[in-house]
């Protein structure tokens, strides 16, 4: 099978499987089925295309071009192959974790809730795999769309009001700053195209290169930089597998996999290091990882806690871009593959949790640990990767970001991220160290709300992405290795 087919049944599997759960949708197991088998098609194809990467290949298609150096196109290079291999591998495991969820929540409306996942996929691969800005920039609005009934899941007055703060914030953003970036790019290059060392790299001067990279900063609100980033705590009135979509598998990570793309390709490092406003990100960057923290300190809701975690965490990859060096950018990629394995894991604990109790405020959950051993036990490892204790992933992220901090004399982040690592502790480790407690006044906490406590595929969805952060701990060099490409200025 040729590489452009490959291409093309990346998008192919993701739809065909929204057609197969809405025809089967009466029928929960088939449906599921369905979910199931489409999510290890499309990891088996990007696999395929993953090797033909690493061989040095770059799997390209075109299908229309609309006018002179903007076309509708694909191309896979290091960065996005390992934006779809994170992607699909995990579309696999939250496919697993959300039948336990929804069937033992008694969750309503399943099949538009698989269907809205496929097609979130679909858009995922598209962000990926777009060879250009205009390419990108569509399938980055089918993830929104795709996933704003996700977060109205429950169809309540609060998950409406939540999806409405998701969906005008993301639209609001990326129609009135990141569409008016891609369009001056076009007026200024007259193309779109990701360019190795930069598109716009002796095109513009520093004044017009600053007032376009605060727009695509901004405008990429999926990347929840400070003040646009209010739309993900209020998304958290979804279910927990949304929740696990929006934080590691797709969503925000489309949001700073476009923040590093652009860095590279669209600025690239010489122009990127020579723009004025590089500095006012980077200080922006800082500013959401310290006061997120601090925000994420005082929430007892857990997924409240999670969330301004996620806000803080995915500033790191801002921060990598615009150190507009190798080693920020290797930084912010590992801190893709590191949160994204972190941070799902402690979403998927959370919702165990949920289920098997009804409690999502932390302060309920003493001495829960004792009786759900096999979460919180994930949660703790997920928690110290996040923190970034070896050898879990979040270790090698955060030294590359440090070695890029220092290398660029940037002290001001070198102590922001230690902050940022002590505060991580503060508002995490307690979690897990509160479930093993002696529960306060009673001899053992509240009994489970469900016989068994939570199903057997919400565990064991969080234990294997808690192994998973140890995998890419141990597999960083080869990830380093893949990406030398785009580090080295190439594509």
């Amino acid at each position: 099978m040729t590489t452009d087919m490959l291409l093309a049944l990346a998008f192919i599997v993701p739809l065909l499987t929204a057609v197969g759960i809405v025809v089967l949708g009466k029928v929960p197991d088939l449906r599921e089925s369905v979910t199931a088998l489409g999510s290890l098609t499309l990891f088996g194809v990007v696999v395929l295309l993953v090797t033909d990467v690493v061989a040095g290949g770059r799997p390209s298609l075109e299908l229309l071009e609309f006018l002179p150096g903007l076309s509708f196109a694909f191309r896979l290079e290091p960065l996005g192959a390992l934006f779809a291999i994170i992607a699909s591998g995990l579309w696999i495991i939250n496919s697993l974790y959300s039948v336990g969820y929804m069937r033992g929540n008694r969750e309503r409306n399943q099949t538009r809730f698989y269907t809205c996942f496929a097609i979130a996929l679909f858009g995922a691969m598209g962000v990926a795999m777009a060879e250009n800005l205009f390419t990108l920039f569509v399938f980055y609005e089918v993830l929104t769309l795709s996933t704003y009934p996700l977060v109205a899941h429950k169809g309540d007055e609060n998950a409406k009001r939540g999806a409405r703060i998701y969906l005008l914030t993301l639209l609001g953003t990326s129609i009135g700053l990141f569409l008016v970036a891609v369009t001056w790019t076009y007026a200024i290059a007259g193309s779109l195209d990701f360019v190795a060392g930069g598109l716009l790299a002796g095109k513009v001067g520093p004044t017009t290169a600053s007032a376009l990279l605060i727009l695509f900063a901004f405008g990429i609100g999926k990347a929840a930089l400070m003040p646009f980033h209010f739309w993900l705590p209020n998304a958290m009135v979804a279910p927990t597998p949304v929740s696990a979509l929006l934080h590691a598998v797709a969503v925000v990570k489309a949001g700073v996999f476009t923040i590093l793309k652009v860095a590279n390709y669209t600025f690239g490092e010489d122009l990127l290091a020579a723009t004025p406003a590089t500095e006012f990100i980077l200080i922006v960057a800082c500013v959401t990882i310290l006061i997120a923290s601090l925000i994420a300190m005082t929430k007892d809701n857990l997924k409240a806690r999670l969330a301004y975690s996620t806000v803080s965490q995915l500033a790191y990859c801002t921060a990598g871009a615009m150190l507009a060096s190798s080693a920020g950018l290797l930084g912010g990629s590992l801190q893709i593959a590191a949160h994204a394995m972190g941070k799902i894991t402690l979403f998927m604990c959370a919702g165990a949790i949920y289920v098997a109790t009804g409690l999502t405020n932390v302060s309920d959950m003493r001495g829960l640990g004792r009786r759900m051993p096999w979460v919180f036990g994930a949660f703790l490892i997920g928690s110290l990767s996040i923190i970034g204790i070896p050898p879990l992933a979040g270790a090698w992220a955060k030294y590359e970001l440090l070695q890029g901090a220092v290398d660029a004399d940037r002290a001001y982040l070198v102590y922001t991220l230690i902050a940022s690592s002590i505060l991580t502790v503060g508002y995490l480790l307690p979690i897990a160290i509160l479930g093993l407690m002696p529960p306060a006044g009673t001899p053992e906490p509240a009994p489970f709300k469900r016989p068994g406590g939570a199903p057997l595929p919400t565990v064991l969805a969080p234990v294997l992405t808690a192994i998973g952060t140890i995998l890419v701990f141990f597999y960083a060099g080869q990830i380093a290795a893949f990406l030398t490409p785009v580090l080295d200025g190439g594509s």
